[in-house]
């Protein structure tokens, strides 16, 4: 990899507009018209002319030359043309993602100026977002904006936006990755971050009217684990030396948010080595007493099997892998958590039990026996968490939260998945808790009003019970 590729890769994902290579002056990227370092010493004409030189190509002869040399550069992270300009003092090189060079690939008429003052109001939309204290932002082709506050949809009362501006607001803040997958595959996901006020998980794709997109806030700072409510049981599997944990729920559950916690745990109280795969990279976590490698699929590797191969010949520690999304991901963990590591995953099911279940069903049957050894030996925990509406405004999470104990492990062994929810209710004293019990514990301490939190039970008829039990209101259930 030439040493310009780790510049160009930070110009794409911070989405600035140029990288600057300056005699005396440290490598910068520039933002509508405003430089910042992202260096600390100044580059000489020698190690300008070296950086150029290494992605030149067939321009490479050109150079020192003292005539200007353009060229592009199909870079690891995207398209880039690189303009070198001799000058009396020396070199001076600037690199410009392809997207403001001339428009990005297939915008026909959208140039650099146009897709600037785009990308102002894209970041004035999240602006909105972050300012009216909502989760999620909607846009739709022909539809005003809609902002998604404490679980509720609601319209923003400004003016729809065509499926042509739209196209040219999400466009303005991709890279060219993004702009490719989008035009060529109709999807695609990305991190966009504004300095000083958040991170966002997007997606854009197509429907029957045009483009569509939703933008999630990622916030800068990463949550601690008093912060989350995690339960001392819960923050103990951060200290294992190996093992497989796995969080769990549906969309937009928190799952990420309480990952991000335990990582960052770990990272102020271990020396460590910590490798998180992730599609997008969500939180950023700053290296404190460990060492912090982020990696995102699609930028950095080429799939999560691939990035959780490669991690066991970089001296992790802990891995955390975003999404156990396939067959080989979910085998290639387990056997990563057997061998003395410490991996945290995350997977889309409502309860523990059924976690453990999803993880045996994706192998072929001949395999599964194995699996299940393999499983009951290297599971330390599963924690299934939902999101519920808050009496008074906001949200807070229910967690079922299964731990491994030898009659956890049995279970799994035997293939009898379908007692562990027993097991969980008479272990209790060492920090097991079932979801019905979570929400029956938000519901006692006034948190969540009784009909939510039935909502959200997977069990309902033991949860009525247990809630008529109690004499909470269930006139919701038409009983008194």
């Amino acid at each position: 990899m030439a040493r310009l590729d780790r510049f160009i890769q930070v110009l794409h994902e911070q989405r600035a507009d140029a990288l600057q290579l300056a005699v005396g002056q440290p490598a910068a990227l520039v933002t509508s018209g405003a430089a910042r370092a992202i260096t600390r010493d100044p580059l000489t004409d020698g190690q300008i002319v070296g950086l150029v030189r290494e992605i030149a190509g067939e321009a490479a002869s050109r150079l020192g030359g003292g005539d200007p040399v353009a060229f592009g550069y199909h870079s690891p992270s995207g398209e880039v043309r690189v303009e070198v300009t001799p000058g009396a003092e020396g070199s001076r090189a600037v690199v410009r993602p392809a997207r403001t060079a001339n428009g990005p690939p297939g915008a026909g008429a959208v140039k650099g100026p146009e897709l600037a003052e785009a990308r102002g109001q894209m970041e004035g939309l999240l602006r909105r977002l972050v300012e009216s204290n909502a989760s999620d932002l909607h846009l739709r082709s022909g539809q005003p904006p809609m902002l998604r506050r404490q679980g509720d949809l609601g319209r923003d009362e400004s003016e729809p936006i065509s499926a042509e501006r739209l196209e040219t607001l999400l466009l303005s803040i991709m890279a060219p990755k993004e702009i490719g997958e989008f035009r060529e595959g109709g999807d695609t996901d990305w991190a966009y971050e504004i300095e000083g006020l958040a991170r966002f998980r997007c997606n854009a794709g197509r429907d029957r009217h045009g483009p569509i997109a939703v933008f999630r806030i990622i916030p800068t700072t990463v949550p601690s684990v008093d912060d989350m409510g995690l339960s001392p049981q819960v923050q103990n599997l951060c200290y294992l030396t190996k093992g497989l944990v796995v969080v769990t729920g549906p969309t937009g559950s928190g799952k990420s948010t309480t990952l991000a916690a335990l990582v960052d745990l770990i990272n102020r109280t271990r020396s460590d080595h910590i490798i998180t795969i992730e599609d997008p990279i969500e939180f950023v976590h700053q290296s404190k007493k460990c060492l912090v490698t982020q990696r995102q699929v699609g930028v950095h590797t080429r799939s999560f099997k691939q990035a959780l191969r490669a991690a066991l010949r970089e001296d992790p520690d802990i891995i955390l892998v975003g999404e156990m999304r396939d067959l080989e991901t979910v085998s290639i963990a387990i056997e990563t958590a057997e061998t003395g590591h410490l991996v945290f995953g995350t997977l889309h099911t409502t309860t523990a039990a059924s976690t453990v279940d999803r993880i045996i069903d994706q192998f072929p049957a001949d395999r599964q026996s194995q699996v299940r050894v393999m499983l009951s030996e290297s599971l330390r925990g599963v924690i299934a968490q939902t999101l519920c509406r808050k009496i008074g405004g906001g949200r807070i999470a229910a967690r079922e939260v299964l731990l491994s104990i030898p009659a956890v492990s049995n279970l799994i062994r035997e293939g009898k998945t379908f007692q562990i929810p027993s097991i969980m209710q008479t272990n209790r004293k060492v920090g097991m808790v079932t979801l019905n019990d979570a929400l029956m514990e938000l519901v006692d301490n006034r948190l969540v009003e009784p009909k939510e939190a039935y909502m959200k039970a997977v069990e309902k008829s033991g949860f009525a019970a247990a809630l008529k039990a109690k004499r909470h209101d269930i006139s919701f259930l038409g009983e008194g």
